[in-house]
């Protein structure tokens, strides 16, 4: 029987990868999003990453079962000549589908509701402590207790991010902006743009926003080179500066995430106040302009500018703790330059991860993060399910010889440090040929 079906290359797909002509595979059909991109509810970034290629993976990480009924119509009528899937992916995506089948991707407790009575309780603490006693060590620990409560607000954000942890998506949205704009002064909108970046190109020394911190950080010499960062669409300058301030990081990485809540806050405005497009970007402005209205007037009814600074200090430098726990999933893991490649999705994922042992009694605290893998795979999933799924992740890869990686809380801070004293070291023996590389750049610069 002769086949009716129309076929396509994979060096011709690949052709189809620019903003205005944006093709992907999805199941082994040809499909042209190019038009969609621009309506995307994850922005145009992931699927410009992925264009020109097999998306099957990350389609099925990222989307729920009823997003298959809209494809067909960006079907082109082609299928991708020898579509193979791995045995990898197989097992991947069967397991998906049985977590589908277990209800966990919607079945979320009420662990959100929990949280935010814990929070809302907490903001209310520490206006009371600071309106109505007059005691220093009061004002400081209601500074420490802001610090946690934008921890958790944090953890509110980011799954509500992933999927809907409320009733509806109006619901949703509401706790998203009281949680991250109004409470915690960071743009949702921000957060999802960078954030769907980090987890499409996991580890990607040029296309993932997460490991590109300098002048501050790097985790890899590669960055020594001044590559081009793809997501901010400029390159990143290994100037002398960056060398100096890279080649003490193994040292200032901990009083950094004391402030860097400030970058957060930074990013945000920046992101705003752009010509970038920004979903329901009146609203993200007006939850940014509420934290700045009621933080400021807050630190104000201390009683001195000395308990002020120290309220300051204290809340950013405990909110630390959270950033060191963005890091820790990922600054010592493997990385790579380049795009993503949807052909080795799991693989991408497990290997640029490292979970965070820890007891049950303790996922309060991580909000989920210490089972990275497990959240890089199945982001969609509840967290309250992380704990329940992690052995069939090991089995799977156990099965199919890949690295499980995991660390006790101790031990991933102790692999962070390496990894960034490595960088340093190297980049000292660069720093010692500054004066040398700056005299030959006077002696051969013309005009």
């Amino acid at each position: 029987m002769v086949d009716s079906k129309r076929y396509i290359s994979k060096t011709e797909l690949e052709t189809h990868k620019k903003p205005d002509d944006l093709w992907i595979s999805i199941q082994g059909k040809i499909y042209d999003v190019t038009q969609w991109s621009h309506h995307h509810p994850g922005g145009p970034l992931p699927l410009l990453n992925l264009a020109g290629q097999d998306a099957t993976d990350a389609f099925i990480a990222f989307h729920p079962a009823i997003a298959w009924q809209y494809l067909d119509k960006f079907f082109t009528g082609y299928y991708l000549e020898g579509y193979l899937v791995s045995d990898i992916s197989k097992d991947y995506r069967k397991l998906a589908v049985e977590f589908s089948k277990m209800g966990l991707f919607d079945k979320k407790g009420h662990g959100t509701c929990i949280l935010l009575t814990i929070i809302a309780l907490l903001f209310f603490t520490c206006v009371y402590g600071v309106l109505c006693c007059d005691k220093t060590w009061v004002h400081l620990c209601c500074g420490g207790l802001m610090g946690f409560l934008w921890i958790q607000s944090g953890w509110i954000g980011h799954d509500s991010g992933h999927y809907t942890v409320m009733s509806d998506k109006n619901l949703n949205r509401l706790a998203q902006l009281l949680t991250g704009n109004c409470l915690a002064g960071i743009s949702m909108g921000w957060w999802k743009w960078i954030h769907n970046a980090h987890h499409i190109a996991c580890n990607s020394l040029d296309f993932d926003p997460d490991l590109q911190h300098m002048p501050f950080f790097t985790v890899s010499s590669k960055f020594f080179n001044s590559i081009t960062s793809a997501f901010y669409g400029r390159k990143l300058n290994f100037d002398s500066l960056t060398r100096l301030l890279v080649s003490y990081q193994h040292w200032t990485f901990y009083p950094v995430m004391c402030v860097a809540r400030i970058n957060l806050f930074a990013q945000s405005i920046i992101l705003l106040l752009s010509k970038r497009k920004v979903p329901n970007k009146r609203q993200e402005i007006f939850g940014i302009l509420v934290f700045w209205t009621w933080y400021p007037l807050l630190v104000s009814f201390l009683p001195n500018w000395y308990e002020r600074v120290m309220f300051v200090v204290v809340s950013f430098a405990v909110t630390g703790i959270q950033h060191v726990q963005f890091c820790l999933n990922h600054f010592s893991s493997s990385v790579y330059v380049g795009p993503p490649n949807g052909n080795d999705w799991f693989e991408k994922q497990t290997d640029g991860t490292l979970n965070i042992l820890c007891s049950s009694w303790m996922d309060w605290f991580y909000g989920g993060l210490q089972f990275q893998v497990e959240h890089h795979l199945f982001p969609r999933l509840p967290r309250c399910h992380l704990r329940t799924i992690s052995p069939f992740v090991k089995e799977l890869c156990k099965k199919h010889n890949l690295a499980y990686n995991c660390a006790s809380f101790w031990k991933a801070n102790a692999m962070t440090i390496e990894t960034l004293k490595s960088a340093a070291l190297q980049a000292r023996v660069l720093t010692n040929d500054v004066p040398k590389n700056l005299v030959w750049e006077a002696v051969n610069t013309h005009g």
